[in-house]
């Protein structure tokens, strides 16, 4: 089974220390050490979730010089947040229909 792009991203960012180091990207590029700091973890794990984040093309870690900064690739959030938006968008319509049957139904019923 292919598993699309959104997929991939929710999948990704299922995990807490990734939606952190996501966070901690939005400040800024960062190197991987410097976002492994603040984890409990070894270098090898932090690297372990920055390839699920990469090959989620979430962040990208651009060619150049070591050590190489890690990047937020805003495209793949751009497509949750459309996604989530949508979603959104449909429950609250049903929610208005709901309230406008309801006000329709209180005009309807008969007095004391």
């Amino acid at each position: 089974m292919l598993v699309d792009t959104l997929s991939r991203t929710f999948a990704a960012l299922a995990d807490p220390t990734r939606r952190d180091i996501v966070a901690r990207l939005s400040a800024g590029d960062a190197t991987v050490n410097q976002l492994a700091e603040p984890y409990a973890m070894s270098l090898q794990a932090v690297y372990k979730h920055l390839r699920v984040l990469e090959e989620a093309g979430v962040v990208s870690r651009p060619a150049g010089p070591q050590p190489r900064s890690v990047r937020l690739e805003l495209g793949s959030l751009d497509l949750m947040d459309g996604w989530l938006e949508q979603a959104r968008r449909r429950a609250e319509e049903r929610y208005q229909r709901l309230d406008r049957v309801l006000a329709e139904m209180e005009d309807e019923e008969p007095g004391p």
